[in-house]
Protein backbone atom coordinates (compact mmCIF):
# COMPACT_ATOMS: atom_id res chain seq x y z
CA UNK A 1 0.00 0.00 0.00
CA UNK A 2 1.13 3.58 -0.25
CA UNK A 3 3.72 4.54 2.26
CA UNK A 4 4.75 7.39 4.40
CA UNK A 5 7.51 9.04 2.04
CA UNK A 6 4.85 9.05 -0.94
CA UNK A 7 2.41 10.12 1.32
CA UNK A 8 4.35 12.97 2.55
CA UNK A 9 6.05 14.10 -1.29
CA UNK A 10 1.90 14.39 -2.53
CA UNK A 11 1.13 17.08 0.54
CA UNK A 12 4.71 18.73 -1.02
CA UNK A 13 3.02 19.21 -4.52
CA UNK A 14 -0.04 20.07 -3.17
CA UNK A 15 0.67 22.92 -1.03
CA UNK A 16 3.54 23.80 -3.31
CA UNK A 17 1.17 23.84 -6.53
CA UNK A 18 -1.84 25.89 -4.72
CA UNK A 19 -2.54 29.40 -5.44
CA UNK A 20 -1.84 31.88 -2.32
CA UNK A 21 -5.53 32.25 -0.54
CA UNK A 22 -6.31 34.81 2.12
CA UNK A 23 -7.47 32.00 4.21
CA UNK A 24 -5.91 28.90 5.28
CA UNK A 25 -7.03 25.81 3.22
CA UNK A 26 -7.38 22.51 4.56
CA UNK A 27 -5.79 19.12 3.48
CA UNK A 28 -7.67 16.38 2.33
CA UNK A 29 -7.45 12.61 1.43
CA UNK A 30 -9.06 10.77 -1.71
CA UNK A 31 -9.73 7.24 -1.67
CA UNK A 32 -10.77 5.00 -4.52
CA UNK A 33 -12.12 1.39 -3.50
CA UNK A 34 -12.06 -1.32 -5.91
CA UNK A 35 -13.87 -5.09 -5.74
CA UNK A 36 -16.94 -3.97 -3.49
CA UNK A 37 -20.58 -4.62 -4.41
CA UNK A 38 -21.72 -1.47 -2.96
CA UNK A 39 -25.21 -2.80 -3.49
CA UNK A 40 -24.86 -4.76 -0.86
CA UNK A 41 -24.73 -1.60 1.63
CA UNK A 42 -21.01 -0.76 1.79
CA UNK A 43 -20.86 1.62 4.15
CA UNK A 44 -18.28 3.19 6.57
CA UNK A 45 -19.25 5.54 9.75
CA UNK A 46 -15.82 6.18 11.63
CA UNK A 47 -15.01 8.51 14.14
CA UNK A 48 -10.72 8.60 14.21
CA UNK A 49 -9.15 10.14 16.90
CA UNK A 50 -6.07 11.82 14.61
CA UNK A 51 -2.06 11.19 16.34
CA UNK A 52 -1.48 14.79 15.13
CA UNK A 53 -3.76 17.65 16.68
CA UNK A 54 -5.86 19.92 13.76
CA UNK A 55 -4.83 23.42 12.88
CA UNK A 56 -8.07 24.08 12.88
CA UNK A 57 -9.65 21.48 15.65
CA UNK A 58 -13.32 19.62 15.19
CA UNK A 59 -16.26 22.05 16.50
CA UNK A 60 -17.82 19.88 19.37
CA UNK A 61 -21.46 20.46 20.45
CA UNK A 62 -22.53 19.33 23.80
CA UNK A 63 -26.34 18.80 25.01
CA UNK A 64 -26.06 18.60 29.05
CA UNK A 65 -28.18 20.13 31.76
CA UNK A 66 -26.89 20.97 35.45
CA UNK A 67 -23.52 19.85 36.69
CA UNK A 68 -22.23 17.99 33.07
CA UNK A 69 -23.38 21.26 31.29
CA UNK A 70 -21.69 23.42 33.39
CA UNK A 71 -18.34 20.90 33.05
CA UNK A 72 -19.23 21.48 29.50
CA UNK A 73 -18.72 25.51 29.49
CA UNK A 74 -15.91 24.99 31.59
CA UNK A 75 -14.25 23.11 29.25
CA UNK A 76 -14.59 25.59 26.82
CA UNK A 77 -16.75 23.22 24.35
CA UNK A 78 -17.76 24.93 21.11
CA UNK A 79 -21.55 25.14 22.52
CA UNK A 80 -23.59 23.77 25.15
CA UNK A 81 -27.46 23.62 24.90
CA UNK A 82 -29.44 22.59 28.06
CA UNK A 83 -32.39 20.45 27.84
CA UNK A 84 -35.03 23.57 27.37
CA UNK A 85 -32.96 25.25 25.07
CA UNK A 86 -32.81 22.37 22.83
CA UNK A 87 -36.54 22.32 23.14
CA UNK A 88 -36.91 25.79 22.17
CA UNK A 89 -34.03 25.54 19.36
CA UNK A 90 -35.87 22.44 17.90
CA UNK A 91 -39.06 24.62 16.90
CA UNK A 92 -37.75 25.97 14.71
CA UNK A 93 -36.47 23.61 11.51
CA UNK A 94 -34.27 26.42 9.45
CA UNK A 95 -32.40 26.42 13.26
CA UNK A 96 -32.27 22.91 13.55
CA UNK A 97 -30.05 22.52 10.55
CA UNK A 98 -27.65 25.31 10.69
CA UNK A 99 -26.69 23.61 14.30
CA UNK A 100 -26.12 20.55 12.89
CA UNK A 101 -24.51 21.72 9.89
CA UNK A 102 -22.36 23.98 12.04
CA UNK A 103 -20.88 21.34 14.55
CA UNK A 104 -18.67 18.54 13.49
CA UNK A 105 -19.68 16.14 16.84
CA UNK A 106 -22.49 15.88 19.09
CA UNK A 107 -21.93 14.75 22.60
CA UNK A 108 -25.02 14.31 25.07
CA UNK A 109 -25.73 13.84 28.38
CA UNK A 110 -26.76 10.09 28.97
CA UNK A 111 -30.34 11.55 30.48
CA UNK A 112 -30.93 14.18 27.19
CA UNK A 113 -30.59 11.00 24.54
CA UNK A 114 -34.31 9.92 24.49
CA UNK A 115 -34.74 13.46 24.08
CA UNK A 116 -32.27 14.08 21.64
CA UNK A 117 -33.67 11.20 19.48
CA UNK A 118 -37.16 12.91 19.81
CA UNK A 119 -36.41 16.08 18.69
CA UNK A 120 -33.24 15.65 16.49
CA UNK A 121 -32.94 12.30 15.36
CA UNK A 122 -34.39 12.79 12.13
CA UNK A 123 -32.09 15.19 10.56
CA UNK A 124 -29.02 13.61 13.08
CA UNK A 125 -29.41 10.34 12.10
CA UNK A 126 -29.25 10.62 8.34
CA UNK A 127 -25.90 12.84 8.50
CA UNK A 128 -24.25 10.60 10.78
CA UNK A 129 -24.08 12.78 13.65
CA UNK A 130 -26.38 11.03 16.47
CA UNK A 131 -24.43 12.28 19.88
CA UNK A 132 -22.30 9.94 21.49
CA UNK A 133 -23.89 9.59 25.26
CA UNK A 134 -21.50 10.73 28.17
CA UNK A 135 -22.26 9.68 31.82
CA UNK A 136 -22.93 12.41 34.29
CA UNK A 137 -19.40 11.50 35.96
CA UNK A 138 -17.74 11.05 32.28
CA UNK A 139 -14.55 13.16 32.11
CA UNK A 140 -15.64 16.09 29.81
CA UNK A 141 -12.17 17.58 29.38
CA UNK A 142 -10.22 14.95 28.16
CA UNK A 143 -13.42 13.80 25.95
CA UNK A 144 -13.37 16.78 24.30
CA UNK A 145 -10.20 16.89 23.47
CA UNK A 146 -9.67 13.74 21.74
CA UNK A 147 -13.08 14.91 19.71
CA UNK A 148 -11.45 18.20 18.81
CA UNK A 149 -8.62 16.57 17.66
CA UNK A 150 -11.09 13.58 15.34
CA UNK A 151 -12.49 13.46 12.04
CA UNK A 152 -15.20 11.40 10.46
CA UNK A 153 -15.19 9.00 8.02
CA UNK A 154 -18.31 8.34 6.27
CA UNK A 155 -18.98 6.47 2.95
CA UNK A 156 -22.38 4.72 2.09
CA UNK A 157 -23.11 2.91 -0.75
CA UNK A 158 -19.74 4.40 -2.40
CA UNK A 159 -16.33 3.15 -3.93
CA UNK A 160 -14.57 6.77 -2.62
CA UNK A 161 -14.49 8.87 0.19
CA UNK A 162 -12.84 12.43 1.19
CA UNK A 163 -11.62 13.49 4.28
CA UNK A 164 -9.89 15.87 6.02
CA UNK A 165 -6.12 15.31 7.40
CA UNK A 166 -5.52 18.84 8.57
CA UNK A 167 -4.71 21.67 6.94
CA UNK A 168 -1.35 24.11 5.20
CA UNK A 169 -0.25 25.36 8.82
CA UNK A 170 0.92 21.56 9.58
CA UNK A 171 4.06 19.98 8.93
CA UNK A 172 3.82 17.78 6.15
CA UNK A 173 4.90 14.66 8.28
CA UNK A 174 2.23 15.46 10.47
CA UNK A 175 -0.42 15.92 7.79
CA UNK A 176 0.86 12.34 6.53
CA UNK A 177 1.14 10.69 10.27
CA UNK A 178 -2.91 11.75 10.02
CA UNK A 179 -3.82 10.21 6.44
CA UNK A 180 -1.94 6.84 7.58
CA UNK A 181 -4.09 6.64 10.32
CA UNK A 182 -6.88 6.85 8.43
CA UNK A 183 -5.62 4.67 6.07
CA UNK A 184 -5.10 2.14 8.68
CA UNK A 185 -8.65 2.36 10.02
CA UNK A 186 -10.43 2.34 6.74
CA UNK A 187 -8.08 -0.80 5.75
CA UNK A 188 -9.70 -2.72 8.85
CA UNK A 189 -13.52 -1.57 7.68
CA UNK A 190 -12.85 -2.92 3.99
CA UNK A 191 -14.21 -6.82 2.94
CA UNK A 192 -10.25 -7.33 1.66
CA UNK A 193 -8.58 -5.02 3.69
CA UNK A 194 -5.73 -2.76 1.20
CA UNK A 195 -6.56 -5.27 -1.76
CA UNK A 196 -10.23 -2.97 -1.71
CA UNK A 197 -8.29 0.29 -1.87
CA UNK A 198 -7.50 1.20 -5.68
CA UNK A 199 -5.91 4.81 -5.22
CA UNK A 200 -4.99 7.76 -2.52
CA UNK A 201 -4.76 10.82 -3.55
CA UNK A 202 -4.59 14.66 -1.90
CA UNK A 203 -5.46 18.18 -2.19
CA UNK A 204 -6.19 21.24 -0.58
CA UNK A 205 -9.06 23.09 -0.50
CA UNK A 206 -9.06 25.02 -4.15
CA UNK A 207 -6.18 22.96 -5.46
CA UNK A 208 -5.71 20.21 -8.26
CA UNK A 209 -5.50 16.70 -6.81
CA UNK A 210 -2.62 15.08 -6.44
CA UNK A 211 -1.71 11.06 -7.17
CA UNK A 212 1.34 9.30 -6.22
CA UNK A 213 3.19 7.79 -8.91
CA UNK A 214 2.50 4.49 -8.84
CA UNK A 215 0.36 2.76 -5.62
CA UNK A 216 2.49 -0.22 -4.18
CA UNK A 217 0.36 -3.24 -3.31
CA UNK A 218 1.33 -6.82 -1.96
Amino acid sequence: MITESQLIEMIKEAKNGKKKRKFKESLEMIMVFKDIDVKKGFAVNEIVELPKKLGSPAAVCVMASGDLGLKAKNAKADKVIDEGGLKQMTANKRESRKLINNYDFFLADTKLMPVVGKLLGQLLGPRGKMPTPVPFNAPIESILERFRSSVRIRVRNSLSLSCNIGDESMTDQDLAANANTIVSTIEKKLPNGEKNIKKIMVKTTMGKIVSPPKIQSK
